[in-house]
């Protein structure tokens, strides 16, 4: 049994689990945090998409005790109380999801995506770096103009703020 502790969600968390317990499993089963998705079991689909210390990851591929010490985003963190994380915003205003399941996943690669390249995202990036992420729903058509608009508006909130 490994001890592991993390800040998660901005909450600092701990726990004893067996060394092979994948930060996914960790996350749904130890901490309650099921917005995290189990989608494939292979890290091909990104349905378990969490930000380990500021970058995403996918969370089937990381053993929990490899994340202890490090602070840990979900889906569940991102939003301010009721107000959603413009990327949030974003995917609902633009039906940027149909079932859903693959969602979280989708929303924080398209923030880290976001945070890595600002208002300088153009369709064919967002394509290119949501290669590892699989809706089976959609033709990505509103997900990538989902993530385009929280892009900008995200760039326009920081300027206003400068």
């Amino acid at each position: 049994m490994a001890k592991v502790s993390m800040t998660v969600n901005g909450k600092k968390v701990s726990a004893d689990v067996e060394d092979r317990t994948l930060l996914v499993h960790y996350l749904r089963e130890a901490q309650g945090l099921t917005g995290t998705h189990v989608g494939c079991d292979t890290s091909q689909c990104g349905a378990c998409v969490v930000h380990v210390n500021g970058k995403a990851v996918k969370s089937c591929t990381m053993l929990a005790a490899q994340a202890s010490g490090a602070t840990v985003t979900t889906i569940e963190g991102l939003a301010n109380g009721a107000d959603l994380h413009p990327v949030q915003a974003a995917f609902r205003e633009h039906h940027g999801l149909q079932c859903g399941f693959c969602t979280p996943g989708m929303i924080m690669a398209a923030v880290d995506m976001i945070e890595r390249h600002g208002a300088n995202l153009d369709e064919a990036t967002i394509r290119h770096e949501l290669e590892g992420n699989i809706c089976r729903c959609t033709g990505y058509h509103n997900i990538v103009k989902a993530i385009k608009a929280a892009a900008d508006q995200m760039a326009s909130m920081r300027t206003a703020a400068e």
